[in-house]
């Protein structure tokens, strides 16, 4: 692993579609003490890496992000519920109606109800502007997790939350939710996903200039 000096980020750019990351098998985490390397970055504690992809998730108007989503190739990801009434018309700071937010290491999801339900509309991060239904998801579900202290947990979840949990999970699966539609719906994207893939290989570029050129590390690209 190379040993990088670049000073602490303030937000992760997020990997988008078309960049392999997205599509391994992330790897467990064995030790949470242990620190980790986002490319282009000094190595950081885990807590750290945490904090920083929740204000990359706030920062995006997200719900969830998934540590291979800044590049990182383990189980883990960051989620928050939010309260659910916001002015129309009116984009509120999101930190501001954060009701809980969450961060789980090695999640395991097993459903508490076999029910599917697909009404719910799901988008992605790493594919912005893209939003369907029809993602059938396990209604409740239990997540049995371990937390940033190495200490296991189990929650309970259902509806959307539950929903956030699966999709999160997946992306840890190299899964994105346009893969559990039918394949028409991704051609309707095609040109959309085919820039996003453009746009994947040329910061994959820059990131292998930068990891080349000697003795200096920019601090963000």
């Amino acid at each position: 692993m190379s040993e990088f000096t670049a000073s602490k980020p303030s937000v992760y750019p997020i990997r988008l579609y078309g960049d392999p990351v997205l599509r391994r098998k992330a790897r467990a985490i064995t030790d949470v003490t242990a620190p980790v390397q986002i490319a282009h970055y000094r190595a950081a504690p885990l807590r750290e890496v945490a904090d920083i992809m929740l204000e990359t998730m706030f920062e995006a108007r997200g719900v969830g992000l998934a540590a291979p989503q800044i590049g990182l190739s383990a189980r883990m990801f960051v989620a928050v519920e939010y309260e659910d009434d916001e002015d129309e018309g009116k984009e509120t700071p999101l930190k501001s109606r954060v009701l809980q937010e969450y961060v789980m290491i090695n999640p395991v999801i097993r459903p508490l109800d076999r029910r599917k339900d697909d009404s719910f509309q799901e988008g992605c991060l790493s594919i912005p502007g893209i939003y369907e239904e029809g993602v059938k998801r396990n209604r409740t579900v239990r997540v049995d997790y371990t937390d940033l202290d190495g200490n296991p947990r189990t929650l309970e979840a259902e509806d959307y939350l539950a929903r956030v949990f699966q999709h999160e999970t997946d992306h840890l699966d190299g899964v994105f939710f346009l893969d559990r539609l039918p394949p028409e719906i991704t051609e309707e994207y095609r040109k959309e996903l085919l820039s996003m893939q453009r746009q994947s290989r040329e910061y994959l570029k820059e990131l292998e200039v930068l990891r080349k050129a000697p003795g200096h590390v920019q601090e963000k690209l």
